[in-house]
């Protein structure tokens, strides 16, 4: 029986200790084949690269995978290159991650790794985002390694809805600590940036961006509340933006002119 063939990206580079994690734990479950930037594309969103060129190398250094390749474009270019020029076939999953750093409530928004998962929504390939709440190089990526193949067996086993991606967190806690995995909706809250103003060794003004989440989210049923109280998060992502509930209102109104 040929094993469930796995393109597995994300949006902190090739070299990414969490992307390497992810391929461990995905080997088992099929053949992987990756393609992945090759620098840290964080914060890309669903950005896609049209003005230059894209450029691929392959790696022949990880005997993990079916093929492995690096790519010059951001997270979801990596996933269109990989249907339209690596793959021979469409993909039986697609795994993105593991990102240094959450990507809970609003988050998901900006981030290049659910955006590949997005990408592969879009497609309807069963897709999966990942990440964990440390953003540090050099993580311990322990705690999600054991509880992502569980996840992966289910979607292999039972799929997931048309255009829909699920967005996986785990909380920055020890295996031993967390208390289970809880199905959620995503946190309601928003990031307040500040722009902190600084000057370079030629006296010119540039800005660095900080902030904090503000969460506007008392329930909990949310992504945040899960994280905070050592659960593992997972949030079912629908690529359709419509808002259904202003759709029948707005049809009313008076539109003439």
């Amino acid at each position: 029986m040929n094993r469930p063939l796995i393109l597995v990206t994300n949006d902190d580079g090739i070299d990414a200790k969490g992307i390497n994690a992810l391929i461990e734990v995905a080997k088992d479950f099929g053949d992987v084949f990756v393609v992945a930037p090759d620098r840290p594309q964080s914060g890309m969103s669903h950005a896609i690269t049209v003005n230059i060129p894209i450029r691929i190398a392959e790696i022949h250094n990880n005997p993990n995978t079916l093929e492995s390749y690096m790519c010059s474009g951001t997270p979801v270019d990596c996933v269109k290159i990989a249907l339209n020029r690596l793959l021979g076939r469409k993909p039986d999953l697609l795994l993105s991650g593991i990102n240094h750093g959450c990507n809970s409530a609003i988050s998901n928004i900006y981030s290049g790794t659910c955006a590949a998962a997005r990408e592969g929504a879009i497609l309807n390939i069963p897709s999966i985002s990942f990440s964990i709440s440390d953003m540090h190089k050099d993580a311990d990526f322990s705690t999600a390694k054991k509880f992502i193949p569980v996840i992966i067996k289910n979607i292999i086993e039972n799929k997931i809805a048309a255009h829909t991606y699920l967005n996986v967190n785990v909380p920055k806690v020890n295996a031993e600590e967390i208390k289970g995995i809880r199905i959620c909706r995503q946190t309601m809250g928003c990031w307040a940036e500040e722009f902190d103003e600084r000057k370079d060794p030629f006296n010119r003004t540039y800005y660095w961006m900080t902030g904090y989440f503000n969460n506007c989210d008392k329930g909990e049923d949310n992504d945040e509340w899960a994280l905070k109280n050592k659960y593992i998060s997972i949030v079912p992502t629908l690529i359709d933006n419509t808002d259904y509930n202003s759709l029948e209102s707005l049809k009313k109104l008076n539109y003439e002119l």
